[in-house]
């Protein structure tokens, strides 16, 4: 049995996603539904783009409202704890410094977070995301990139993310 991974979100992002269900759920699926029955009435399907237009619609609607309920269904809402351990965790702004010297700062977070963010949001399940979390600060990590290559980092800081 796989666990599913825990997803951080601010109350902020909880909060529009909850309305986004609603929406897609609600009045989108019923635009998307008499789109689908106005077309139906126009004869022949298989030249009928319209049709052809809002059955897509409804497929990508209704893979939305999956995703959807399934990330508000396994949410972690709020902030991660303040405690300043220097353990790199979902929810902390992390800064790490590449063997080359230079510096990024980023959110290890949900990519729901990302528009509402001011740094860059990285995945935990991404390879840097992976390999920076459970570390401390001051720990220097080498994971592996898509291209088989590999990368060193070093954890310079973690703190408590706060919108």
């Amino acid at each position: 049995m796989t666990e599913t991974p825990e997803t951080w979100l601010t109350p902020e992002t909880h909060q529009r996603l909850t309305e986004e269900l609603a929406d897609r759920s609600g009045p989108r699926r019923t635009e998307i539904t008499s789109r689908i029955e106005a077309a139906r009435a126009e004869g022949d399907l298989k030249e009928n783009g319209g049709y052809h237009a809002a059955k897509e619609d409804q497929g990508k609607n209704e893979a939305r409202i999956r995703q959807l309920r399934h990330l508000l269904d396994n949410a972690q809402v709020g902030f991660p704890p303040a405690e300043d351990d220097g353990r790199v965790g979902h929810g902390m702004v992390v800064t790490i410094r590449f063997s080359d010297g230079d510096v990024e700062t980023f959110l290890l977070g949900s990519r729901e977070e990302a528009p509402h963010s001011s740094v860059d949001v990285y995945s935990p399940t991404s390879p840097l995301g992976q390999a920076v979390i459970g570390r401390q600060v001051g720990e220097a990590v080498t994971y592996l990139l898509p291209n088989g290559k590999s990368m060193s980092v070093e954890i310079i800081d973690s703190r408590a993310y706060r919108s």
